[in-house]
C-alpha cells in the first residue's frame, strides 16, 4: 500500500472505536522490522525501536518532497507470540517473541533504505541482524482502541479471546498485535492510546 492510500485508510486502520471490538480488513502492509525474544520492556526491545526510529528520521525528507506537510512519523507496532500459547497467555513475558515495526512505504527503495541503515550505523554501531523490510497482510481482523495504562491491556484481550472470538465464531491466525499511537515517555499512563489487533479466520 503507498503512502497516498495509507493515509486515506488511517482512520479506519489506526482510529478504531473504544471499549468496543470491530472488524476490518488490513490490507498488505510494508514495514521496517526488527525481531527479538524476551520481556517487550527490556532492553533488547528499546535497542530494537532506538533503530526503527532513526531510519524513519533518515528517511523523512524524502518522504516530506513527495508528502509536503501531509507527512507525520508512523506509529510503533508491534507483534506478540509465544512458542508455548500457555506463556503468552499466562504472560510470562520473559518467553515471548515479538517483531518491533514501523510503516515503510512502498516507493523508498531497498537501496534507500540500505543507505539509511549505513547512515544510522555511524552513530548507533552495526544494525541488528533481523533488521530488513518485510510486508504484512493481517487481512479480516478484529480490533479495538484502549485509552489507558499498559497494564489493563490483558483484561481486554482475555475478553477478546475467551468471549467475543469464540461467540462470533472467529478464530486467531496470524500474531497478535499492537499499535501504539503515542509515546508512553511523555503521556500519561491513563491518555495512552494503543490500538489492539488480532487477525481471525
Amino acid at each position: 500500500m503507498n503512502i497516498e492510500e495509507f493515509h486515506n485508510r488511517i482512520r479506519e486502520l489506526y482510529s478504531p472505536p473504544e471499549n468496543k471490538f470491530t472488524l476490518v480488513d488490513v490490507p498488505e502492509i510494508r514495514f521496517a522490522v526488527i525481531d527479538g525474544k524476551g520481556d517487550p520492556q527490556g532492553e533488547a526491545c528499546a535497542y530494537a525501536v532506538k533503530w526503527l526510529y532513526s531510519l524513519v528520521h533518515i528517511v523523512k525528507p524524502i518522504v516530506q518532497e513527495r508528502m509536503g506537510k501531509n507527512f507525520v512519523y508512523p506509529p510503533l507496532e508491534f507483534l506478540h507470540w509465544a512458542d508455548s500459547e500457555k506463556d503468552f497467555i499466562e504472560g510470562n513475558k520473559e518467553k515471548w517473541r515479538w517483531r518491533a515495526m514501523i510503516v515503510f512505504v512502498d516507493w523508498i527503495t531497498q537501496e534507500t533504505f540500505t543507505d539509511a541503515i549505513a547512515e544510522v550505523e555511524k552513530k548507533l554501531g552495526p544494525a541488528p541482524k533481523t533488521l530488513r523490510l518485510e510486508n504484512l497482510h493481517e487481512g479480516k481482523s478484529v480490533q479495538i482502541m484502549h485509552v489507558g495504562d499498559y497494564e489493563e491491556i490483558g483484561s481486554i484481550c482475555e475478553k477478546l479471546y475467551k468471549h467475543y472470538l469464540p461467540e462470533n465464531n472467529l478464530k486467531p491466525c496470524g500474531y497478535y498485535h499492537e499499535i501504539y499511537l503515542n509515546d508512553p515517555a511523555r503521556v500519561a499512563p491513563e491518555k495512552r492510546k494503543t490500538v489492539l489487533r488480532q487477525p481471525v479466520e
